[in-house]
């Protein structure tokens, strides 16, 4: 186990000391408020953590404090650990960005795609062609979420009991091929839609490898990188690190929510959002994304893997606001790329807050977030755990991480 420690003073590695105290003010303000119970915060320049923040509650009805050791559930910050993986594998010729995935997952041979009707009306026609590795890597394969609740195919993914992406009691193997029995939205590589595809690449690093997608995190991933608290289930001496799970009442309080099981090895392992990580391993794991693959003499990837990784493979320079489907043409998604399972700055113009282009990163379900920004050497995590209804933290955290910044 590693414990996040400031390791540098922020005005040695030009951050404004006066404009991080109001960045910590903001956040507190949401503890002190109800809106959070509580938050980590690290900034880091250079692989240097600069600013390190733990305030608030990791469980509120027993008192317990966030400590820079807590554990979060990371949610869809797994799914850059998966592209790292899918990546891997690609290095080392198990499979290619332009394989079919039919190649690897029977299953997905000769997709349809949706044409028109709903429920059991539904009219579909053959997909124009396959979907690609990249297509899952890049959300553009046409796949979808139930929860959407904004085309006919979310509809029949929850139908199929798909609403939370996996049925009740399912594994990843049966879920995959019940994913594989749904149509597209759209033909592969013409739009952009947040899915479940990166569960189709935990699937498909399984079938590759031979090995579970758990074990192969741990073997190939996680131990090298010394990540020895992020996994997909807990034990019982971690166990009390854990944050509590809340949800945002509509009074902007919050409440216990039930997450995904952590307590034991799940039936279901998520290449999309099932991982439990610390800020010190996932420091470590940007730190392998910042400084191209390698850390501390530990290669896993090689430079120019990472900067395919992490630079816009949307068609044409193609923004999510414009290239997404009709749900993520939201002001939020103005000036950004997309990657390999991460979000890229590529107008920064546009952008809702400040930032630099090329900067990447994702976020989690229950409010937690990472990016690096390869201008200014910058690597930021942000850790809580509340599943929002109306509470936005993003925008004011990058504008308040930017301010900051001297040069």
């Amino acid at each position: 186990m590693g414990q996040l420690r400031q390791e540098t003073d922020p005005g040695e590695a030009g951050l404004d000391t006066a404009a991080l105290h109001r960045l910590d003010r903001h956040f507190v303000r949401h503890v002190d408020e109800g809106r959070l119970p509580g938050f980590l915060l690290s900034v880091a320049r250079g692989g240097r953590v600069a600013h390190l923040t733990a305030y608030g509650l990791r469980d509120i009805a027993a008192g317990l404090p966030v400590e820079p050791d807590t554990l979060w559930r990371i949610y869809s910050m797994t799914k850059p650990v998966t592209a790292v993986a899918v990546l891997m594998l690609v290095e080392e010729g198990g499979l290619a960005l332009d394989d079919p995935l039919e190649r690897h997952l029977p299953a997905f041979a000769a997709p349809r795609v949706y044409e028109s009707g709903s429920g059991a009306d539904v009219r579909t026609r053959p997909a124009a062609g396959p979907i690609l590795i990249r297509h899952l890597l890049s959300h553009t394969a046409g796949l979808t979420f139930g929860f959407y609740h904004r085309h006919p195919v979310d509809a029949l993914y929850r139908e199929a009991g798909l609403e939370y992406s996996v049925p009740p009691g399912a594994g990843l193997a049966e879920t995959v091929d019940l994913y594989a029995r749904m149509p597209l939205q759209f033909d592969p590589g013409t739009r952009w839609n947040y899915s479940v595809a990166s569960n189709v690449l935990g699937r498909v690093v399984e079938v590759v490898s031979g090995r579970p997608l758990d074990a192969f995190f741990a073997t190939r991933i996680l131990d090298p990188l010394g990540m020895t608290d992020t996994g997909f289930h807990i034990g019982p001496e971690q166990a009390p690190r854990l944050a509590e799970l809340y949800g945002e009442r509509e009074d902007g309080g919050v409440e216990p929510v039930p997450g995904l099981p952590v307590h034991g090895r799940p039936r279901f392992l998520s290449g999309s959002g099932g991982l439990v990580s610390s800020a010190f391993d996932f420091h470590r794991f940007m730190e392998l994304l910042r400084r191209g693959g390698e850390l501390d003499g530990t290669r896993l990837l090689a430079p120019g893997t990472v900067a395919e990784m992490t630079r816009n493979q949307l068609p044409g320079s193609a923004i999510l606001r414009d290239f997404g489907t009709a749900v993520h043409q939201e002001p939020g998604n103005d000036g950004l790329g997309f990657g390999y399972n991460v979000s890229v700055v590529v107008d920064p113009s546009r952008t809702a807050a400040p930032s630099s282009q090329g900067t990447y990163g994702w976020t989690g379900a229950a409010t937690t977030a990472f990016w690096v920004d390869p201008r200014h050497d910058l690597t930021v995590q942000f850790m809580s755990q509340v599943r929002p209804r109306t509470l936005k933290v993003f925008p004011e955290l990058r504008r308040l991480v930017h301010a900051a910044l001297r040069d």
